[in-house]
């Protein structure tokens, strides 16, 4: 009897540890949040939105992951708490006499600069991801992106209602939290792009980019003492741009320390 019951103890244990790779495995493999199963820009659920700002460049080497990861956290939403809106800034440094990023501009990498400076990182560098304008990482990095939109979450945000009317928009700002003088700023993105890399680091590769900044520009001010803004305003459509992959981003940015304190977005 003894020996019976030593024969099935070893076999217990080799099977144990025969069945640690696939244990392991599958423990990486488990998604680390609850997805949520809406898919709505307008963010039915009352989730907290979060701001993440994406500087890539078709021209980067190590970009392509980064725009994945970007794509994923926009059409998949794995968070439970936060509502994702994400803006990918093409910057124009990568940019040669022989090629360029088609989505490039010198505003993107101003912008930039400007988060460089405030965020004390002495250079800008791609794919950089920054979330809320407060914490920013290599944008191939999930775990650090995980946590940034995590901890982003737990902070309360102003309101934005966006309201389209005949020919324009109507933006409503409320329940600002405490801030210095602050921007508001109009983003116009667009989904579903494909590019050709015929030159450049990432030549003959055909990338899918999401959440292009199409337009980026400031729609109004706010004073430290204002807690609230209501304002309109016309868009402008290129041909080039289709209408049925655009969507419409507002936030309000601190000018100071770059604390995004709203975000809100439609469908065109």
């Amino acid at each position: 009897m003894k020996q019976v019951f030593a024969f099935a103890l070893f076999i217990l244990f080799v099977g144990f540890f025969a069945g640690v790779p696939q244990i392991r495995e599958a423990i990486a493999q488990a998604p680390s949040v609850q997805v949520n199963q809406t898919e709505s820009p307008t963010n039915s659920n009352k989730k907290v939105f979060v701001l993440l700002e994406l500087f890539t460049s078709e021209g980067c080497p190590t970009c392509p992951p980064a725009d994945a990861n970007l794509a994923f956290l926009e059409k998949e939403q794995p968070f439970a708490q936060a509502e994702i809106v994400t803006l990918a800034l093409h910057v124009d440094y990568w940019n040669s006499l022989s090629w360029k990023d088609q989505y490039s501009s010198p505003m993107f990498s101003r912008r930039q600069q400007i988060y460089s400076q405030a965020l004390k990182t002495n250079s800008n560098y791609t794919p950089q991801m920054i979330v809320d304008g407060q914490t920013q990482f290599i944008g191939n990095n999930m775990a650090k992106a995980h946590k940034a939109i995590t901890e982003a979450a737990k902070i309360p945000k102003a309101t934005i209602e966006i309201t389209p009317t005949v020919d324009k928009y109507k933006i409503k700002i409320s329940d600002i939290p405490a801030h210095g003088n602050a921007t508001v700023f109009l983003a116009i993105t667009e989904d579903n792009l494909l590019s050709s890399h015929k030159n450049g680091e990432n030549s003959g590769k055909k990338p899918e980019h999401i959440s292009v900044v199409r337009e980026l520009k400031s729609l109004g001010f706010l004073t430290a003492e204002q807690k609230d803004l209501e304002l309109e305003t016309f868009l402008q459509i290129q041909s080039a741009w289709k209408k049925e992959n655009l969507k419409l981003v507002v936030f309000v940015q601190d000018n100071f320390n770059r604390k995004v304190l709203g975000v809100g977005r439609t469908l065109l």
